[in-house]
């Protein structure tokens, strides 16, 4: 063949064989590269939607938790409202002091001192006791014994 028809015949592939053997090695590189890219893109989407996962649980959790620290905050602004530490502090067998006294730098007393009014144990259903009261209720324990190590 001559002229065109032969470089048409170079164009085309022939049954000759020797064009097989050179394409061999280029196509087994082409199908891995594309398995290894296929695989990395499916790793790649696993990982993310892990992480996606994670970070959903994550979310739930912080939400969570924000909603036990408001009801924590609501229940000591509750425990420190005036009128709760009021009813508490009566509870307790407290009682209001009264007008404060000042001492000043050389002694002097500004203001007159008084003292609180009592509350009956009747009004006072939690009375706490004060210790000098606890110690004549209570019995004497006997003194421990004076230990001593041995060999000395």
């Amino acid at each position: 063949m001559r002229g065109r028809a032969a470089r048409l015949a170079r164009l085309i592939p022939g049954a000759t064989g020797q064009g097989h053997a050179a394409r061999t090695p280029f196509v087994l590189l082409v199908v891995v590269l594309l398995s290894g890219g296929l695989l990395g893109l499916l790793m790649l989407n696993s990982a993310i939607s892990e992480g996606s996962f994670k970070l959903d649980d994550l979310q739930r959790d912080t939400k969570n938790l924000t909603d036990e620290q408001q009801a924590l905050q609501r229940d000591i602004d509750s425990y420190s409202a005036p009128d709760a530490l009021q009813r508490r502090a009566r509870e307790l067998g407290m009682v209001p002091g009264g007008d404060p006294v000042f001492l000043g730098p050389d002694g002097t007393v500004k203001g007159v001192p008084s003292a609180a009014a009592r509350q009956s144990a009747a009004r006072a259903p939690g009375v706490v006791l004060p210790p000098e009261a606890l110690a004549a209720t209570s019995v004497p324990a006997a003194a421990p014994a004076p230990t001593t190590s041995p060999g000395r």
